[in-house]
């Protein structure tokens, strides 16, 4: 299983910020959005990631508020990556050893979409339950043996 089978059932929809944007309307946007996360891209280029992670670390290094910060200050500038034909255990792998719960989606410099850890443990998940299925029903098919001197 490919990256590409999660974004073909998440859609297409992106949301982004800027690197100067103020860091108080980044936060509104994943609120009002219910997103754990956004792209931060500048002059179309990926240049960071911004999460509720890196938010929270702001806010505890502002002394419990946003203040006045920008992206910039709060997102990390050397997010993980991915491409459409990376494999789900591969991304699994990446995002395991650097606690990344989320990977923004490549192909060359264009952004393709994000998945979340939640998107590829459902995706395990659905593949795992759909062998299952077809498992059971191969093993309730299961023809009998008609050859001659079976026993």
């Amino acid at each position: 299983m490919k990256v590409s089978d999660i974004l073909r059932v998440k859609g297409t929809i992106l949301y982004t910020a800027g690197p100067d944007d103020e860091l108080k309307s980044a936060v509104d946007l994943m609120a009002d959005k219910d997103i754990g996360s956004l792209v931060v891209m500048s002059h179309g280029d990926l240049v960071g990631m911004l999460t509720f992670r890196e938010v929270i670390a702001r806010i505890v290094a502002n002394g419990g508020t946003l203040g006045s910060s920008i992206v910039r200050n709060a997102m990390d500038d050397a997010p993980l990556t991915c491409t459409v034909e990376t494999d789900l255990d591969e991304v699994r792998r990446m995002m395991l050893d650097r606690h990344a719960r989320y990977m923004p989606v490549m192909d060359a410099k264009m952004l393709m979409g994000v998945i979340s850890l939640y998107d590829v443990a459902k995706a395990v998940v659905d593949s795992q339950n759909f062998e299952n299925k077809m498992l059971k029903a191969y093993i309730r098919d299961w023809p009998e043996d008609t050859s001659e001197g079976a026993a």
